[in-house]
């Protein structure tokens, strides 16, 4: 019987910054929120991978957890609460992303744990991607591993590239980084 595919991505393109002078970000208990009064946020996606520079406190990458509104993030890491202050201009750049998950090996009990990635990126995609590895069932940030073996980083000839990798992952995923521009077409995996 034939594999069939799993698509951890379909399309994804690189976007550009965003700037402002009213951004802020809010720790309410175990929710991190970076909100503006007026700086759309829209463009960014569950998922995306946020570089923020030009802060006092918060010059760091932040995973999208959720969006609140066009002018409102939740993300998975921790913030320290700063008030935009009106003058100071804090930068959000779009560096990467996380796919969704996808059941590995070692959530279906297979005792070979052998996988397949197949990486497909346009030739204007700077960047790298890998893949990483959960043995929790439920799996935060926190519990997500960089599978070696298996970085692809893209050097705008190479458009597909494969990588085998071998574990008893109970969840496998995606995740690119230091992404400047460019589309990763598709990412397909099997188990």
């Amino acid at each position: 019987m034939a594999q069939k595919s799993t698509t951890l991505l379909a399309s994804k393109s690189h976007i550009a910054n965003v700037s402002g002078t009213d951004i802020s970000f809010t720790a309410t208990g175990s929710e991190y929120k970076i909100s503006s009064t007026s700086t759309s946020l829209s463009g960014f996606n569950v998922r995306d991978l946020i570089t923020v520079t030009g802060t006092t406190n918060n010059n760091s990458t932040f995973t999208v957890k959720s969006e609140v509104s066009a002018n409102e993030l939740i993300v998975e890491e921790v913030v320290t609460t700063e008030t935009a202050d009106g003058s100071t201009t804090y930068t959000l750049d779009h560096t990467g992303f996380v796919s969704d998950k996808a059941k590995g090996d070692g959530y279906y009990q297979q005792p070979d744990g052998v996988h397949t990635v197949a990486y497909q990126v346009n030739s204007t995609m700077t960047g790298s991607i890998k893949m990483q590895g959960s043995l929790a069932t439920t799996p935060t940030e926190d519990d997500w591993f960089d599978i070696s073996g298996t970085t692809f980083t893209a050097d705008q000839s190479t458009l597909i590239s494969t990588a085998n990798f071998t574990g008893n992952f109970v969840w496998i995923r995606a995740k690119a980084t230091s992404v400047t521009a460019g589309t990763i077409s598709s990412i397909l995996s099997n188990s």
